[in-house]
């Protein structure tokens, strides 16, 4: 049986309903036996797959791209992706808010996969670089969270498949972001960098189209807030006007403000923070922190009805369990900080130190980032189950122990960069050292991300479920911010970059692994 159903039983099943199905559409049962996952984990994972194809495609060019086409040095360009990566992962508290309040999570999820589409094509264009970036910025705010809040919507509390859910979802994932850099960046580096951009628009349209055809899978989840949850409903007429509306004015918003910006700038940057990274760090984060407070205020439901349903006080409990979620995606921004050094130092190092020529070939720098998807796609299965045996058998490794263990193994791929480095010092250095240490980030990986999105599931209140898994990406955001600045960071202090994020992730791991029993017990029971 397919870890998604059995396709021939649904097929029966949905005949005998009298349901049509939507063309190329595969039917799945709507009650999966105990061993198997809820058919809408299908709908969730391949939509997940095609978004993630287009993100990661863009990711494998941009600073590429940004060095080689536009003119960029080094330091302009990874900055630019600190900036970017770090607003994708931010933009996610928005969207969160608005789906939880207004919205739900398909219509956020298919507001958030127009835009990011629109942002592509923008790409393909040079002179569109800014509004490209800042509709994928938006988009992804809308897309991000909500998407994963309906894997852990599928299971009710104490299901032991969970973990192993978001494990599978995972999969989803990266086998998106392996083909991306195949693609994409193939694409981009060999045939024109509009095309690759394409390519990864593209990628999205099939997410949406994905999206469109399995929704009915998904048992009533992610819904508009009030709207009946029955299984197998679908969006009304409209849903759809609203969705076509939303992402209209959304992007016409971002193109104004793209337009704006040279009169703005200056309190983004004024003269009193050059020269001092963490003042400028302190200021930025300040005004984007005041602006997301701004944002929720205003937003807050005015209606009396809707104060005395949204502001029931929380219990105790409900604290402590959200006092977990703070604790460890603060200690995430440790874990992500370092991993996505992927997308930018990594990447130069590919480009520049690594011998990327077999049997006279020279292997595109961008396809190095489709290693970590490969084993990802390779050990996730195997981790999914080794979660869900050690919970059968009574004896689960609590979440946050796993959280504490990623960081540690990342730290032990540091050490392997840093032999890699002073090797690269004598001439260019075999791919496998980069295959070695992408084998060793991903096992991290896997401690790490989808575990840290079940954990935050399972922790949250329904009622800010979308909001605490948006604290999870706000984290992520500051994570990837510091990851693309890092190197400037260090430089001035003759630190070894490796060797300093070695550090960064193996104390913090320690720590969280001593943390784990006060964690596990503020969990009641959840972890």
């Amino acid at each position: 049986m397919s870890q998604f159903g059995d396709p021939e039983v649904a097929t029966s099943t949905s005949a005998a309903q009298g349901e049509s199905l939507p063309p190329g559409a595969v039917a799945f049962t709507a009650a999966p036996t105990p061993e198997s996952h809820p058919p809408g984990l299908y709908a969730l994972f391949t939509t997940e797959m095609w978004e993630r194809f287009s993100y990661y495609g863009m990711r494998a060019l941009l600073v590429l791209y940004l060095t080689k086409a536009m003119g960029y040095n080094r330091g302009d360009a990874l900055a630019l992706y600190a900036v970017y990566t770090g607003l994708v992962y931010l933009t996610p508290l928005i969207g969160g808010r608005l789906a939880d309040l207004y919205l739900g999570q398909r219509k956020a999820v298919f507001i958030g996969g127009i835009l990011m589409a629109l942002g592509q094509f923008a790409l393909s264009q040079p002179s569109l670089l800014h509004l490209g970036l800042g509709l994928m910025i938006v988009g992804n705010g809308f897309f991000k969270p909500n998407i994963s809040v309906m894997v852990g919507s599928l299971y009710p509390q104490g299901d032991a498949r969970r973990d192993g859910a978001y494990t599978l979802f995972y999969m989803g994932i990266n086998l998106g972001a392996f083909l991306a850099p195949l693609v994409a960046g193939t694409l981009g580096e060999r045939t024109g960098w509009g095309n690759g951009f394409m390519s990864a628009g593209i990628g999205m349209i099939l997410g949406l189209l994905t999206f469109v055809f399995t929704q009915r899978l998904l048992q009533g989840a992610g819904l508009p807030p009030g709207r009946e949850p029955v299984p197998g409903s679908t969006l009304q007429s409209r849903d759809w006007v609203e969705i076509g509306v939303i992402s209209g004015i959304v992007a016409a918003l971002v193109y104004g403000a793209i337009t704006a910006w040279p009169s703005i700038r200056f309190l983004w940057s004024p003269g009193f923070i050059e020269g001092s990274h963490a003042l400028s760090f302190l200021y930025k984060g300040g005004l984007l922190v005041a602006a997301l407070v701004a944002f929720i205020w205003a937003t807050e439901p005015k209606a009396e009805a809707e104060m005395v349903q949204l502001h029931e006080p929380f219990t105790a409990v409900d604290w402590q369990r959200i006092g977990v979620i703070v604790v460890i995606s603060l200690f995430s921004i440790l874990f992500w900080m370092g991993f996505e050094q992927s997308g930018g130092t990594l990447n130069l190092f590919a480009d520049e130190k690594t011998d990327r020529h077999v049997f006279g070939y020279e292997i595109p720098a961008s396809l190095f980032q489709s290693i970590n998807p490969v084993f990802i796609i390779a050990l996730a299965p195997v981790f999914a189950v080794l979660w869900t045996r050690l919970a059968e058998r009574k004896f689960p490794l609590p979440s946050v122990a796993k959280q504490g263990l990623g960081l540690v193994l990342l730290s032990l791929g540091f050490c392997v960069m840093y032999f890699a480095q002073k090797n690269s010092e004598a001439g260019s250095v075999s791919p496998f050292w980069l295959v070695g240490v992408y084998l060793i980030f991903t096992v991290a990986e896997l401690f790490i991300s989808p575990i840290g999105l079940s954990l935050v599931n399972k922790l949250s209140h329904p009622r800010i479920a979308s909001l605490m898994m948006a604290f999870w990406f706000l984290c992520t955001a500051a994570a990837n911010f510091l990851a693309g600045i890092m190197e400037e960071l260090v430089e001035p202090y003759n630190f070894n970059l490796w060797l300093f994020l070695g550090v960064m992730a193996l104390v913090p791991g320690l720590l969280l692994l001593a943390l784990t029993p006060v964690l596990v017990k503020m969990s009641h029971g959840r972890v």
